[in-house]
């Protein structure tokens, strides 16, 4: 889908429109975030900077809204970008709790679980019904704000990238910028070695690139990279960091400044680069 002479200077141009307009809007929601509040209202509205940006650069460049890839694509696609998460984020909790880097269901989490749906007597079942209403109604709750972010990255930013990039250039240049984009929150709030959990995350956003840029180019549309960002965040904040007991090693370990997720899924990445390449996108 690349593009020649003129083409290219214009799919350029915009790709350069579009991050000018994001770092300076998103600039505004960083420091809210960072210098007053992590509050969930402030990170809503720096996940919708994206959207914003990629409207405005439409705007600019006299596009319509209605331009971008807003179909359902296909219930396969959708599903299983759900479920890949589901996939990587398993078996990296599963690895690291079997090397003893942390242990499994944290008696204090399911504790509370339990209790805020009124089920202290029965702990277990409280916890089972957590995991399920966080996989479900939580997550459904999630894709608002998630879809602000996957409006910006990949219904407008990776369209314009394919005319210029092949798709491992797509994959690699927006999975770089997004990370870019979430560091001033990862050095705030990681756990101190900002230099390691860069790095971490760095790869864990760019593989993670690698396999909603496959998605959406495959279903011509936006909605199979919601479900993957929106399975991730749920899988990993929600339901496996909490329910993982704590030792010295974990926090190298778990979570999206960790090591273990961003090697698993950096795995599946490379699968999927192949699949794409193999069938000529």
């Amino acid at each position: 889908m690349t593009v020649t002479g003129s083409g290219k200077l214009t799919a350029w141009a915009t790709i350069v429109i579009f991050l000018i307009i994001l770092t300076a809007i998103s600039a505004v929601g960083h420091f809210a975030i960072v210098e007053l509040a992590p509050v969930s209202i402030y990170v809503g509205a720096l996940m919708w900077c994206p959207a914003v940006a990629g409207f405005l650069s439409l705007k600019i460049t006299g596009r319509k809204i209605a331009s971008l890839p807003w179909g359902g694509g296909n219930w396969r696609d959708n599903i299983q970008s759900y479920l890949v998460p589901v996939a990587y984020v398993s078996m990296s909790y599963v690895i690291a709790w079997s090397l003893g880097f942390g242990g499994a269901f944290d008696s204090d989490t399911i504790s509370e679980w339990s209790a805020e749906l009124g089920l202290s007597d029965t702990p277990i079942q409280g916890a089972v019904l957590m995991v399920a209403l966080l996989a479900t109604i939580q997550f459904a709750k999630s894709l608002g704000t998630i879809a602000g972010e996957e409006i910006g990255w990949r219904g407008f930013f990776i369209w314009e990238l394919r005319k210029v990039l092949p798709f491992g250039g797509v994959a690699l240049f927006s999975g770089i910028v997004w990370s870019v984009w979430h560091y001033p929150i990862v050095i705030k709030y990681g756990f101190g070695d900002p230099v390691f959990q860069i790095a971490c995350f760095t790869l864990m956003i760019t593989s993670m690139s690698v396999i909603m840029a496959y998605y959406t180019f495959r279903s011509n549309s936006l909605w199979p990279a919601v479900m993957f960002h929106g399975a991730h965040n749920i899988y990993v904040q929600k339901i496996y960091t909490p329910l993982t007991t704590r030792n010295d090693q974990t926090r190298f370990w778990i979570d999206e400044y960790g090591l273990i997720v961003p090697v698993i899924v950096t795995i599946m990445a490379i699968c999927y680069w192949r699949r794409a390449k193999a069938e000529g996108m």
